[in-house]
């Protein structure tokens, strides 16, 4: 009870999946308590009663909320373990300000893309396009976004990389074709376990997008 950590969590969401890889990267014993998010517990309406999502970590009875602050929140907490942001002022609010970018952009705009049909869906494609090229140009020839070890950015992006077959399938482009260097990059991430055992299959993925949005994509 000292340092009870519990996560409310939901296995195909990208969001909780980076709160599992950055528990597991600090090496983090954690219970996981899996939300239906049609029936909420009255755990998470506690925990969270302002936007009342996933995910939600509570360390010592007390909530932290939102993703990306939970992440930094672990950063901090156990900051005698592997830090995920750099220390430098300037390279901090350099990631900070790609994990923003992330937000703001792969969410919304990859559910556009499946959730919309005609002139919607085409300019979402285009916008998530465009959203992989500026990433990939900003990773370069580096080994991850933040050089030469795995940190706060390249956290914030793979928890999508299970969508990434959704986004190609619907979107109609090629990943390898397209971005090389970020399918490359992917692949490095998953040979790390904290990675590999906190993200869902792409093909899992795709097909409860498909149940979800099938009058929207036009499959009956």
């Amino acid at each position: 009870m000292a340092n009870e950590v519990v996560l409310l969590d939901l296995k195909l969401s990208p969001f909780a999946a980076r709160v599992r890889i950055a528990l597991e990267e600090k090496g983090i014993e954690y219970k996981s308590q899996v939300e239906d998010l049609s029936n909420k517990s009255s755990t998470l309406l506690k925990m969270n009663p302002v936007h009342q999502k996933i995910p939600v970590l509570i360390h010592n009875g007390r909530p932290i909320c939102e993703s990306m602050v939970i992440v930094q929140y672990i950063d901090e907490a156990w900051s005698h373990k592997h830090s995920l942001l750099p220390s430098d002022p300037y390279r901090r609010a350099h990631a900070r300000f790609w994990a923003d970018y992330i937000d703001k952009k792969m969410y919304p705009t990859g559910r556009n893309l499946w959730a919309s049909e005609g002139e919607l869906k085409e300019s979402s494609k285009k916008d998530l396009i465009q959203c992989f090229k500026i990433l990939e140009e900003e990773l370069g020839d580096k080994l991850y976004f933040g050089d030469e070890s795995f940190g706060y950015i390249d956290l914030a992006l793979i928890s999508f990389h299970s969508f990434f077959y959704t986004f190609e399938t619907l979107g109609n482009w090629s990943m390898v074709a397209e971005f090389p260097k970020l399918v490359e990059w992917g692949e490095r991430c998953l040979q790390k376990e904290s990675v590999s055992k906190s993200l869902s299959d792409q093909k899992e993925v795709y097909e409860v997008v498909l149940q979800i949005f099938k009058p929207k994509l036009g499959i009956e």
